[in-house]
């Protein structure tokens, strides 16, 4: 049973989970097994994934709340708490299903649980499936900036089933259709074009979206293998999310939160805006036809860059955004001032 991609160690299997799932999990020896998910996550796919797993009736299951806001040490704690009731002893494996916020808090309350138990992905978003699941970035947000605490700890295994993509909102899955994008710009030309030509993502069958998982994911996890811990190629992969990350913090506790896919893709465009690549109006006309009521939060560009200055990919005091070069794979990193930023938006 070999997997569609190998990273190190683990494995990334992609289809239905009945056929690749149940066999991996027969040939571990694990002491315990429980289940981190959250309540949106609990209600419309748990008992999908059971049923398709096999997993025994005394699976713990750890149900957190749903959402950004709660991606913190305090739900942690309760994690935490919750496997300890459970005696989860080293030998345990913790299972997370959900989207980005329970693959990164999962992983990292497993990741340092007696210091470090393993853990598996199972992403039920298409953001979490193309881009969060792999790579073993785990971590919370702290004081209102995105995965200020965090480690690098790599999965045991992912497993990708397009089945849970039907049990998501219109919103969540464009969210989603921005790290696609943006792993098209960056490692794939074929991709990007056949999504320019076909954007209307509600219409896509089940062996389209088996294939254009397989192209995404096959960027991540080529640019993961030969950069784990972000020291060159790998920070291609933050395109889009120094500005973006920064429009996320922003507005998560307004009235009217961005979606992480909705703040990358206006990073993207504004990133790419900021170092004038001439590739400019074919990226934002492409990104514009996944988020066609985008909008570019001008209004507000000191409360941006003061976030931004709390960015973790930062050197120092210089905030750096990565853009991708003129072929595949390739990297731009561009240091960024205050005055560079003003006029972006003056000129958006």
């Amino acid at each position: 049973m070999r997997p569609d991609f190998q990273i190190g160690d683990y494995g990334i299997w992609i289809g239905d989970l009945q056929s690749y799932f149940q066999p991996w999990i027969k040939a571990q020896a694990f002491t315990s097994i429980c289940i981190v998910t959250d309540t949106n996550v609990a209600q419309a796919c748990l008992s999908i994934f059971l049923k398709k797993s096999g997993l025994p009736s005394d699976t713990k299951i750890v149900v957190i709340p749903s959402g950004e806001h709660h991606k913190t040490l305090d739900t942690c704690q309760q994690v935490w708490a919750s496997m300890m009731d459970a005696s989860l002893d080293r030998h345990a494996l913790c299972i997370n299903l959900g989207g980005g916020v329970i693959g990164d808090l999962g992983g990292f309350c497993a990741a340092t649980w007696k210091r470090g138990i393993q853990f598996l992905q199972v992403p039920t978003t298409l953001l979490s499936m193309t881009d969060a699941a792999i790579g073993g970035k785990l971590g919370v947000d702290f004081q209102g900036i995105k995965n200020s605490i965090g480690v690098f700890q790599q999965p045991c295994a992912v497993f990708v089933d397009p089945d849970f993509l039907n049990t998501l909102p219109h919103r969540e899955k464009r969210s989603g259709m921005a790290e696609v994008l943006k792993h098209a710009l960056i490692g794939d030309p074929i991709l990007w074009k056949k999504l320019l030509e076909n954007p209307d993502f509600e219409r896509y069958s089940k062996e389209y979206w088996l294939e254009l998982l397989r192209a995404s994911i096959a960027v991540k996890a080529r640019i993961v293998a030969e950069d784990p811990f972000e020291k060159g190629v790998r920070m291609l992969l933050n395109y889009g999310h120094t500005i973006g990350h920064a429009i996320e913090s922003y507005y998560l506790d307004t009235a009217h939160p961005r979606t992480h896919g909705e703040s990358i893709a206006a990073g993207m465009i504004l990133e790419t805006t900021l170092i004038n690549d001439p590739r400019l109006s074919e990226i934002r006309s492409g990104i514009q036809s996944f988020f066609p009521t985008m909008e570019i939060p001008g209004q507000v560009t000191n409360a941006l860059w003061q976030i931004m200055l709390q960015d973790k990919k930062n050197i120092g005091k210089a905030v750096l955004i990565s853009v991708p070069g003129k072929e595949p794979y390739q990297i731009q990193v561009h240091e960024v001032d205050l005055e560079d930023f003003e006029k972006l938006f003056s000129i958006t």
